[in-house]
């Protein structure tokens, strides 16, 4: 039998800063909210979380054969993370973007933690996942007692705070012993969230309404219909402002994983000028391992004229 204390030395081995352990159950009470969330139209025109419902909250119909979580988590927090030398800077991009793509590097990193682990136990079967399948990667995160779910709905963390990314390896075998969940919130009366948010986008449920949320405006598929008018705040790309204002981000160390220690571009130093007048080929050629790829060049450059 694998022991924990194993498995998050190799998972620190392969780059990572954090990594927790849980067991496999459906979350019904997660299902029954966000079911109501989808129902309320808060989930924009983003078909695919309609899609595998009954996956996402239950790893076991995910994956069959499924006995535990590991859950890991980098830290990307850069200088540029916590903001911009001025607040009505044109050309904002989300600072996890301004590296390698992530789903990329985490894969990577998970692999390399899957071989460590087989060496162990040759007979072992493992998935690796990171923001690419219906799986409740927060939650999870809780589970396995690397932080909490804050008002702005992301995973806040005691060392990194939200300056992290999630990868998890889901394994057919069972382990020595389980991290207990992260129990309650730090948040206390802390609002700075939703205030820091140009369009009102985070409820006071602790979710988010998709169809107002700078991120998915800058980067997801537009929504039929949706107005030109609404701010993004001279967000690009993604969006920083309800973490950048955070409390517990101000005071946590920068990556030290060589893939998000120094960033491969800072926003700060191109202009809108400089972005209008790029060639796809350009853009291409400086960008095409980053997450800006997913949008494209013509999408960047609507987001600049737009605001």
């Amino acid at each position: 039998m694998l022991k924990s204390s194993t498995i998050k030395d190799l998972a620190h081995r392969a780059g990572f800063d954090l990594c927790g352990i849980t067991s496999c159950r459906h979350f019904a009470e997660n299902e029954h909210h966000f079911r109501e969330w989808l129902a309320a139209g808060y989930g924009a025109d983003l078909l695919y979380l309609e899609r595998n419902l009954d996956k996402r909250f239950d790893v076991a119909k995910l994956v069959e054969g499924v006995k535990t979580i590991i859950v890991c988590a980098v830290n990307y927090k850069s200088a540029r993370s916590l903001g911009y030398p001025t607040p009505n800077h044109r050309t904002k991009i989300a600072s996890y973007a301004c590296n390698r793509d992530y789903h990329s590097v985490i894969k990577e990193m998970l692999t390399t933690l899957y071989a460590s682990l087989k060496e162990i136990v040759p007979s072992l079967k493992a998935r690796a996942f990171t923001d690419s399948a219906p799986l409740l990667e927060k939650q999870l995160a809780v589970e396995a007692g690397l932080g909490w779910i804050g008002r702005q709905s992301l995973l806040v963390t005691p060392s990194f705070g939200t300056f992290v990314l999630l990868g998890e390896l889901v394994i057919d075998q069972e382990v020595d012993s389980y991290d207990s969940p992260f129990v309650g919130s730090r948040c206390g009366e802390c609002h700075r969230c939703i205030e820091a948010c140009p369009n009102s986008a985070i409820l006071p449920t602790m979710e988010i309404d998709a169809r107002c949320c700078i991120s998915r405006l800058t980067i997801e598929k537009e929504m039929t219909g949706e107005p030109n008018s609404t701010s993004l705040d001279g967000w690009i790309f993604g969006c920083d402002a309800c973490q950048s204002c955070c409390p517990h981000n101000r005071t946590t160390p920068c990556a030290t994983n060589p893939n998000f220690a120094t960033p491969l571009f800072d926003p700060a130093s191109l202009s809108a000028e400089e972005w209008l007048t790029m060639t796809k080929e350009q853009f291409s050629e400086r960008f095409g391992n980053t997450p800006l790829i997913r949008s494209g060049l013509p999408r960047i450059q609507k987001n600049i004229n737009q605001d």
